[in-house]
């Protein structure tokens, strides 16, 4: 699947603003960028076509591999650098290293993607983790939030892989699509996005222009 440019960023938290029709829309606000451009990747010699960007500055516990690629960028070192694939080769011509990438990349009413990880909750049983309904409260059922028995039988004689069980919960890689931007604030390189995304609040995330289209784009772009 091709990505198309974005920023990293960070979850500020979630909020209410007021649309033109005056109807309350919840959002999330984000402070993307301003992002720093310490690397091209080009398909001819690394095989892809990315821009490797950097976010948040570093002052201390720079590795001497960190420090030799924001030496060769001529830039100071960033707390985080993560690379986003183009689309296109062509879209590589409009960009230098060390060039700086704001929240103006992204329009009002434009659809975004955002990539976090997942609030993490440790070690949680089956009826959080997957929402089990347990057993009775009452009447000496004696089994209310427990597995139960995940036997087989003697045919296979073996747990079937993939089964709920309790475990560790959270902390996973997930991606929102298809978010739509309510508002841009260059001023103070915040980006609103209507609804939830993944992640604490001071988390990292990553906000890119959908790669997916709606069924209503879809259509329009057929009409053309």
């Amino acid at each position: 699947m091709a990505r198309k440019e974005g920023l990293i960023g960070r979850k500020i938290g979630m909020t209410q603003v007021f649309g033109d029709d005056g109807n309350q829309v919840p959002v999330t606000v984000i402070e993307a960028g301003p992002c720093t451009i310490v690397g091209i990747r080009a398909k001819d010699t690394h095989g892809y076509d990315a821009l490797q960007l950097g976010f948040g500055a570093k002052k201390k516990h720079v590795s001497k591999p960190e420090a030799g690629l924001f030496k060769k960028a001529n830039v100071a070192p960033m707390r985080v650098v993560r690379e986003i694939r183009l689309e296109k080769a062509e879209k590589l011509q409009g960009y230098q290293v060390g060039q700086a990438l704001t929240v103006e990349v992204f329009q009002p009413g434009e659809l975004v993607d955002v990539v976090g990880v997942s609030k993490g909750k440790g070690f949680q049983g089956g009826v959080k983790r997957y929402g089990w309904y347990g057993g009775d409260a009452t009447h000496g059922s004696m089994f209310h939030r427990a597995p139960g028995s995940i036997g087989a039988s003697s045919d296979p004689s073996r747990v079937w892989p993939g089964h709920h069980l309790p475990g560790r919960m959270g902390g996973q890689r997930r991606t929102v699509l298809n978010l739509s931007v309510v508002r841009v604030m260059p001023e103070q390189n915040l980006v609103l996005v209507r609804g939830a995304i993944p992640g604490a609040n001071g988390s990292v995330v990553m906000i890119r222009k959908s790669v997916k289209l709606t069924r209503a784009q879809q259509k329009a772009a057929e009409k053309k």
